[in-house]
């Protein structure tokens, strides 16, 4: 095992293998502050900043509340890690929901990938450098969407043969502009959170009004 110390909240670890991945989550707890990603052999682990941590809970809010303007079924389970042995891929999103697979995993508390469906939305903060590309990982667990957030702008990617490819519309969301959500969150930050999320609901009643 190498390691190579990118700052004091940045450390990427290479040469591992999978018991030694599985043991260092073990070892880190359930409660804990940071965010892994391991991609065949090599493991990132982070420390997210107070900026990615808002973006991550209003964005995650603004999601749920969208879905309850459109009267959709949703499961959210937040920052979980989702891995597969078999495909030597693991990654704890900030954020991860179920929409069109939400009937079939309703209820459900843990997950195993080889036979339980991926979470059909994954949410990304990008703010600062990540050293190892998570698209691949995702893509290898079969995430069909990515909503990625970095400097003030959301973007959508979709899983098409194995890579992801930006669109303009959501999967989930087809008739909503997705893309004006961090203005909306620039535009009210001074407001507090639930002015944000009272405000996304009128613009959701008036997108559907159109």
């Amino acid at each position: 095992m190498v390691a190579t110390i990118l700052k004091s909240d940045h450390v990427v670890l290479h040469n591992l293998n999978w018991l030694q991945f599985t043991n260092i989550l073990d070892n880190l707890g359930e409660n804990r502050a940071v965010r892994v990603a391991y991609d065949q052999g090599t493991l990132e682990i982070m420390t997210p900043l107070p900026e990615h941590g808002y973006y991550e809970d209003v964005i995650s809010d603004i999601i749920k509340d969208i879905a309850d303007e459109l009267d959709i079924n949703y499961e959210c389970y937040g920052v979980t890690t989702w891995k597969r042995e078999s495909k030597l891929a693991g990654v704890e999103p900030d954020s991860c929901f179920y929409f069109q697979n939400e009937s079939i995993i309703r209820g459900k508390l843990s997950f195993d990938l080889n036979q339980d469906p991926p979470p059909d939305l994954a949410l990304e903060i990008d703010l600062t450098s990540k050293s190892l590309d998570r698209f691949p990982i995702y893509a290898r667990l079969g995430v069909p969407e990515i909503w990625c957030y970095d400097s003030g702008e959301l973007k959508i990617y979709h899983l098409q043969e194995n890579l992801y490819i930006e669109v303009t519309n959501s999967s989930i969301f087809p008739q909503l502009s997705i893309q004006d959500i961090p203005q909306i969150i620039k535009d009210n930050l001074p407001l507090g959170r639930r002015i944000i999320r009272k405000i996304v609901r009128e613009w959701v009643k008036k997108k559907l009004n159109k």
